[in-house]
Parts: C-alpha cells; structure tokens; sequence
C-alpha cells in the first residue's frame, strides 16, 4: 500500500490517478483547507473514490495523534508526501500556517515513516530552496542556504529533517526539488490557472518585475513520470561520500535529492504569450516591479535524475498550456 499526502491537491490527484492505473492501493491523505477553491479540491476527490483501491482519510499533518493512528492502522510500504502549505506570496501573510503544516506536519511524517518501517519515503520539496543562487542551471550538489521566504525555508529544513532520519534510522528518504509544476487541475493560485482566468474574465493580469523573470514549467505528467520511477527507488548510503567535501545531495546515509523540472525556462512575457494563443484573446497587462520572496530565474539541473532513473521530462510549454487552456474550457465552461 502506497500512502500519498495532499491527495486532493493538484499533484497527489494526478499521482494517486496514475498508481490506481498501475494496479496499486492508494490511501489518500488531506485536511481539504481553504487556502483554494476547496470545490476543485472535492472534484478531485470525487474522481479519485471512483476506484475500489483507493481509501481517503481527512486528517491534518499536525494533528500527532491521528498521524499517529493513521500509520498504526494501515501501515503504507511506501509514502509520498505531497501535503504542505503552498506559496511564497502567502508566506508572508500567514507564515505560522507554514511551521504547523511543512515542519510539525513533516515531523509527524517521519514519526510515522520510522515506526512503520517504511521501505521509502519519497517528500516534495521546491525549486524555491536556491534563494539567492544565480548559478544556472541550479543543481542539488549547490549550496542552498539562502531562501527568500518563509515557504522555501521550511521546504530546506524538511530536507535537513528528513537526512537525521535516514542517519539516525537507516529510514530511506529522497526530497524532490519540484519546479514550477503546471496542468489540468492545477492550482488557482498560480500563474497559468490566475492568467487564463484574468483572459477569458477581461480583467488585468499582475506581471511582476515587468515580465523580466524566468521559470522552469514543468507539465504535471511529467512530474509524475519523475516520482514513479523514484518511489520503488529507495536511496543507498553513498560510499563516496566524504565528510571533508560534503556533498549535500548525497550521504552516507540511505538520503537523495533531485530536481524535477523541464530543463529550460521560459520567459515570463512568452508564457503569457502562449496562454493569448491558446485562449484567442489578449491579456491586459497589469506590470509591477518584483514581488517579495520571488526569484528571478530558475533552471533545473537533471543529470541525475536522467543517470538514476533514466528520465527528464519532454513536454513542451505549448502542448502543456494548450492542454491546460483545453481543460479549464472544459471544466469551467467557458
């Protein structure tokens, strides 16, 4: 049985889809919070207990107890943490909703990884971690100490947390850097989902720093693809390992980090581009200069992504936009 957390939200649904496909029990965890439209969130949901296999159960990550009864109950060979809170910008709103659900929740996580035997603990965490590093394509053998909002810093101490597992409890754990996830059954609060609205409703679109960012998109199937093939992939301690160069990607201890992102960014203003193309009319452009918390740029370095499991993701921002634009005609009906 796999565990995946955040089931209702946008990548659990579309991973949890994908492992029902496969032939696996799935229970989904998710507290269903109003950060977003929760309606979206119960769609998902709705597809998902279609399937025999799949069990829900409406829990915060915090609530130790019930994590706690949880793992005893129904005790997973395998979880995908996916549940946190999201966003940068709303980090710096309500940064406590951050520690309770991305640090107590995590720890409550691990708890239950540990006491269940575990055979592999595959977490989400973000390309958000590079902070104040400019050296492209960013790489997860860099440095990454300087986050930029409250959101990265817990995804960075969920990495840090998640290595003293693995030392201190030979627990298998590997942290996906996610880059800029888009698709069907996205997230209202991002970009492509606020742009393609903002389009079809005639309303302004907030371009932040004037359109002069970069972003790695990377489409949601492959995404999934990427944690498929890492879940039965559990981490060795690497003998190469040395403690006088330290490799933060690496450890003695059974602990990986990967990036997961499409390996080329796209200009901000050539993405909006592409969502016009798609949905036949113009933006109206709202430009701002930088947003806190926001990064400049961001490129993701897949080596070993592509050494370890044999793939980097191939879906082009045209067909993936096209797709998402298809979608949300559709579910919408507009």
């Amino acid at each position: 049985m796999i565990l995946v957390t955040g089931a209702a939200g946008f990548i659990g649904f579309h991973l949890c889809q994908r492992l029902l496909r496969e032939g696996h029990v799935v229970h989904g965890l998710d507290n269903l919070n109003e950060y977003y439209d929760v309606k979206l969130k119960e769609a998902r949901l709705r597809i998902l207990r279609e399937s025999s296999s799949f069990a829900f159960h409406r829990i915060e990550l915090a609530d130790r107890a019930a994590m706690a009864d949880l793992f005893s109950a129904h005790p997973p060979e395998y979880v995908v943490n996916l549940a946190a809170q999201a966003g940068v910008r709303y980090s710096l709103k309500n940064p406590h909703a951050y520690i309770d659900s991305n640090i107590t929740g995590f720890l409550n996580i691990l708890e239950g990884c540990r006491n269940s035997s575990v055979r592999h603990l595959v977490f989400a965490s973000s390309s958000s971690v590079y902070g104040l590093n400019t050296a492209m394509p960013f790489s997860c053998h860099q440095v990454a100490d300087h986050p930029v909002s409250i959101y990265a810093a817990t995804k960075k101490a969920n990495e840090l947390m998640a290595h003293s597992y693995s030392h201190l409890y030979s627990l298998p754990t590997t942290g996906l850097r996610f880059f800029t996830v888009y698709g069907p059954w996205g997230r209202p609060d991002m970009a492509p989902f606020l742009f393609t609205k903002a389009i079809f409703d005639g309303k302004p679109i907030d371009v932040f720093n004037e359109g002069n960012m970069r972003r790695d998109f990377t489409y949601i199937d492959d995404i999934v693809e990427g944690v498929i093939r890492l879940i039965p992939k559990a981490p060795l301690g690497d003998p190469a390992w040395r403690s006088d160069t330290p490799d933060s990607a690496t450890s003695t201890a059974p602990y990986r980090l990967y990036n997961i992102g499409n390996k080329s960014s796209v200009e901000l203003i050539r993405f909006i581009g592409i969502i016009e193309d798609c949905v036949g009319k113009k933006a109206i452009k709202r430009m701002l200069p930088m947003q806190a918390g926001e990064v400049l740029s961001s490129t993701a370095d897949l080596s070993d992504l592509v050494r370890d499991v044999g793939f980097a993701p191939t879906t082009s921002i045209e067909i993936g936009i096209q797709r998402f634009v298809a979608w949300y005609r559709d579910y919408y009906s507009v």
